[in-house]
């Protein structure tokens, strides 16, 4: 099996799961990820509220969760069909990659800069420039890659620790 097989096997489902879970989120409260949105935007809307900010962090953590869950099921199977640290490491990193690539191009460029539905406009920001800030997203993305890199680095590092702590059991 191929790295770029086995990237592709967990970040295509991975990439669906969180684009429906944060279109889902956006469209029963967009508020809940007031963090995401532009400067100028955040900067006229009042902040969250405590309740927002715990509904925030819950979901970022299952965001978080589901990342380095794909991440490591990709790293398993990429050692065990006997890659080194190095495929290892490209097939944990390639998981949250292409998520990113994804949120990037699909959900901020395409949806949230180009059609901007009506249930991504928080109250009182309509029409403003923030919502077609492309280069906002693009940083965004340049971040995430380093955050895949991070997530990639790890979770081969567990793997291959575990297989060395197993293999001297």
């Amino acid at each position: 099996m191929s790295i770029l097989l086995i990237i592709f096997v967990y970040g295509l489902p991975l990439s669906l799961i969180l684009s429906i879970l944060l279109l889902t989120i956006i469209r029963l409260n967009p508020r809940l990820m007031l963090q995401d949105y532009p400067e100028d935007i955040q900067a006229v809307v009042s902040a969250q509220t405590p309740g927002e900010q715990r509904q925030s962090c819950t979901i970022g953590l299952v965001l978080f969760f589901l990342i380095l869950a794909f991440s490591l099921a990709a790293a398993l199977t990429a050692s065990a069909v006997g890659y080194g640290f190095p495929g290892i490491f490209f097939s944990a990193a390639g998981v949250p990659l292409l998520f990113n690539m994804v949120d990037w191009l699909i959900l901020d460029w395409l949806i949230f800069c180009t059609f901007t539905p009506t249930f991504a406009v928080l109250p009182g920001t309509e029409g403003m420039a923030g919502y077609k800030n492309y280069a906002m997203h693009f940083k965004g993305f340049l971040k995430g890659m380093l955050y895949s890199v991070g997530v990639g680095a790890v979770m081969a590092a567990i793997v291959v620790v575990g297989e060395v702590v197993l293999h001297f059991a």
